[in-house]
């Protein structure tokens, strides 16, 4: 008989575990890509992007911005495996495992999006219909900054220690999910959200209200709320349980804020990009200020979730 791997719980989850308390709340918001965002909302969308006054630079722009996105999606959901065969805890591995579920289902937002909204409306308008994955969508900052975090991720099976480990969160968790995707969800929600009146978008750009999009995304940025608290989680245990260094965390993030900084910046046709950069660069700074600090407690995972769109949204 084969033996099982931990014999000293009574039970195979702890729910009062981060780990496992996360898996609850992950299971129990579960939503679904094609029933959540109906495709009378999508129509809607595909309807008034066809009817926008806007440019074609300004579509290339839009396209451009929901390209970074599921591009990002899918390189978290083929590069953090690493971290899930790295941990020897099974609440854990059943977060990243959920965790890993959520990425593909926000590529497959993504990908959706751009079939039943992006194709269309390029077909309809006489545009260039440019795959998601043309290469003029992407700044050398965001190649690089997916690199590095790739790279962090595969050290952990070679190289599995605590730093590393924090080097892995704070590359995934708190750059490219805490700073850079929710600066890019905030931005684009804001944008293309019902207020016309909003302190990001160019006076002269025409830009719809899209609620397929922003039902969409609204449902992701709620998982990453979930996801980035995790790695906060863990990140504080291994400075305080392992004597990692706290310096660790405060270089790499300020390492990688360029990066962050370059890939809001792109286009400033619809969004005009310093006030977007002033919002990641408080995530940032905010991220540093909790980790760091040894009595600093992480909000609860409801606050985490929580669609608040303040410089410091889920802190």
């Amino acid at each position: 008989m084969t033996q099982i791997r931990d014999t000293s719980r009574g039970l195979r989850i702890g729910e009062d575990t981060v780990g496992g308390g996360y898996f609850k709340h992950a299971v129990y918001n579960h939503w679904d890509p094609y029933e959540d965002v109906s495709r009378e909302l999508l129509e809607t969308d595909r309807e008034r992007s066809i009817d926008a006054e806007g440019d074609e630079a300004e579509f290339f722009e839009t396209m451009q911005y929901l390209a970074l996105f599921g591009a990002g999606e899918e390189a978290v959901t083929e590069d953090l495996a690493p971290l899930s065969v790295a941990m020897d805890d099974v609440d854990d591995q059943m977060f990243i495992a959920s965790q890993l579920y959520e990425e593909a289902k926000h590529t497959q937002f993504f990908d959706r999006y751009w079939r039943e909204v992006i194709y269309p409306v390029a077909e309809a308008n006489g545009y260039e219909k440019v795959p998601p994955t043309d290469q003029r969508f992407f700044p050398d900052g965001y190649v690089e900054l997916f690199d590095r975090t790739e790279a962090a991720m595969e050290r952990l099976l070679t190289e599995d220690t605590p730093e590393n480990r924090v080097r892995a969160y704070c590359h995934y968790h708190l750059v490219v999910e805490s700073v850079l995707a929710q600066t890019g969800y905030y931005g684009i929600t804001t944008v293309m959200g019902p207020e016309a009146d909003d302190p990001i978008s160019r006076p002269d750009a025409d830009t719809p209200h899209l609620p397929g999009l922003v039902k969409g995304i609204n449902f992701i940025r709620s998982d990453e709320g979930r996801h980035v608290g995790f790695g906060m989680q863990k990140v504080q245990e291994h400075i305080a349980d392992d004597g990692v260094d706290e310096a660790v965390v405060q270089e790499i993030l300020q390492e990688l804020m360029p990066l962050v900084a370059e890939t809001v910046s792109v286009g400033d046709g619809l969004v005009d990009p310093a006030p977007l950069v002033s919002y990641a660069s408080d995530k940032l700074t905010r991220r540093i200020e909790i980790i760091t600090d040894a009595d600093a407690e992480i909000p609860p995972v409801e606050d985490l979730v929580a669609l608040d769109d303040g410089p410091t949204a889920a802190d």
